[in-house]
């Protein structure tokens, strides 16, 4: 059932809601998961775990290569049934007064502290300022801060200075870096710190390898943390084929691969973003600069373009469910160039269905 907030945003709306159903044969530009994955050596690896279903998941050795990866000790590590499950636990294990979340940015974390009872304040970033971070917008009594990084869905990387002055002893600082791997060089990562005071990060493997349906990910914080949000998971709550996904998805062949699909995105992306430029006469506008696998643009009459582009057979993500956007903002994941080209004409043509 939708959880909306008092303005009337239906928090659990996500973008494979526009591929569902009717929309399952559109060229989905959606959902934030890279294209072409997961690749065969990863379905072979899964594959290969499925003869050890019968035994209980044991996750020391991925939790051990998580923390090498990062090079943290093991007790800094969660593993996770993806991040949607870490903002579940984080908002039933944690004893807070007053959360806040910086939007707009991904809803399920607010989602997840009012299904927990929590009243949720929140810092809404402007998009004059270019949705960027201003830490003093936080007010100074909240003793849980959410961030995303970068933030889906305005596509903002915030420095990572400007995101760890928000620590103060006594607050827990949440930054989900589910889309840090698509950033070249992980720059402004906060992900293997551990010294900055409450700090939290959320990881996700599922949108880098396409793991969406096997929901895997993992918690990084300080062993206490960690203690904490384990005592409320459920046993055994990341299978099997997820710890093995786990594992070899943070090996150094993995990495390798990783760092190398984050070039190939950014240069995708600036090919869409420069293709979205030609829309400025329209009255279309990029939230720029833009870091992440998708980027944010606000245009006239986005309910009847997106509505034209499925006629046209492509898939976009609305934009009004995140506090913050209205219906002006569409959401496009980056694809490859061919799968642009045909984006971007497509786009031509439902501006002007919408406009006639």
């Amino acid at each position: 059932m939708p959880t909306e907030d008092g303005a009337g945003h239906d928090l659990r709306h996500h973008g494979d809601a526009e591929v569902r159903d009717g929309g399952a044969a559109l060229v989905d530009l959606a959902v934030n998961v890279r294209a072409d994955t997961p690749p065969a050596w990863l379905r072979e690896r899964i594959a290969g775990s499925l003869d050890s279903l019968a035994a209980y998941p044991d996750g020391r050795a991925a939790r051990a290569a998580v923390a090498a990866r990062h090079g943290l000790p093991v007790e800094r590590v969660l593993l996770t049934a993806g991040a949607a499950e870490a903002f579940v636990l984080l908002a039933r294990a944690l004893k807070v007064r007053r959360p806040v979340v910086v939007h707009p940015q991904f809803t399920e974390p607010e989602a997840a502290l009012r299904d927990a009872g929590h009243t949720v304040d929140r810092v809404l970033l402007r998009e004059e300022d270019g949705f960027r971070l201003d830490p003093a917008a936080v007010p100074e009594d909240a003793d849980l801060v959410v961030i995303g990084n970068p933030t889906n869905p305005t596509s903002v990387l915030h420095p990572a200075a400007s995101v760890a002055a928000l620590a103060r002893p006594g607050r827990t600082l949440v930054v989900d870096e589910a889309f840090m791997d698509a950033v070249p060089g992980e720059r402004e990562a906060l992900a293997g710190r551990a010294d900055v005071p409450g700090l939290v990060v959320l990881r996700s493997l599922t949108k880098t390898w396409g793991l969406a349906g096997l929901r895997i990910g993992y918690v990084l914080a300080a062993p206490e943390t960690i203690a904490d949000l384990e005592r409320a998971q459920p046993l055994w709550p990341v299978s099997t084929p997820a710890l093995a996904a786990a594992e070899v998805c943070v090996g150094s062949q993995a990495l390798a691969e990783a760092a190398h699909a984050a070039h190939r995105i950014a240069a995708d992306r600036a090919h869409l973003v420069a293709g979205l430029r030609e829309f400025a006469a329209d009255g279309l506008r990029v939230a720029e600069p833009a870091e992440g696998p998708f980027v944010l643009v606000r245009l006239p009459r986005a309910r009847a373009v997106r509505g034209h582009l499925r006629d046209l057979g492509f898939a976009v993500r609305r934009g009004d469910t995140f506090p913050g956007l209205d219906e002006e903002w569409l959401r496009l994941a980056v694809r490859d160039r061919t799968t642009v080209n045909s984006f971007l004409q497509a786009l031509d043509r439902a501006m002007t269905l919408a406009a006639s």
